[in-house]
């Protein structure tokens, strides 16, 4: 357990109090109110499919919280929970063969707009399969910086990297989408 005067870097007061002074339960549940969402989108962005992402966003704050006593504060709390998250998302991508990832796209465009609908869907599904086809070491790098919102020294930290290795690899990702994509789908 921390000693009380060890902080926690860019984590909410209560919940470094909380685990602090032990109160785990209490800690991972404003940890999966705090950032639930967002580590639910982290595991979509990797496995595609939302019923997995939510089963195995779940399966990510059970394990956080069997290993929050451990927890030595050392970075962000957020990378923390993130690191779990991409752990438990690439233990279910070895376990079976990869299902067709699911198209589940948060819609900008009106539900009254059918065309609008389906350009966007296609739009996402094109971007999923350019994806899938990056390197895996560049495809983390990309999903934890943009769709996790994470900062370079975070996505270093989970990844055991150093930052400019962090940067290099999202850098490369990049390229390699900017190349692939068609004009339209970047619109």
């Amino acid at each position: 357990m921390l000693a009380p005067s060890q902080p926690i870097a860019d984590s909410p007061e209560p919940i470094s109090d909380l685990i602090r002074h032990g109160k785990h339960r209490e800690a991972i549940a404003a940890c999966a109110a705090e950032y639930g969402r967002s580590v639910g989108r982290l595991c979509m962005a990797m496995l595609g499919n939302q019923d997995e992402a939510d089963e195995v966003a779940q399966e990510s704050f059970l394990a956080a919280y069997q290993g929050m006593a451990n927890y030595r504060g050392e970075g962000s709390l957020r990378a923390w929970l993130y690191g779990i998250a991409r752990r438990q998302c690439a233990r279910r991508l070895e376990r079976g063969p990869r299902r067709h990832l699911e198209l589940v796209v948060e819609s900008h465009a009106s539900s009254d707009d059918p065309e609008a609908s389906m350009v966007q869907a296609r739009r996402a599904s094109d971007m999923r399969r350019q994806l899938a086809d990056l390197k895996p070491t560049e495809r983390d790098a990309l999903v934890l910086r943009f769709a996790g919102d994470l900062s370079f020294k975070e996505v270093a930290d989970i990844l055991n990297i150093g930052e400019a290795v962090a940067r290099k690899r999202a850098s490369r990702g990049l390229l390699r989408l900017r190349t692939t994509l068609r004009p339209e789908d970047v619109e």
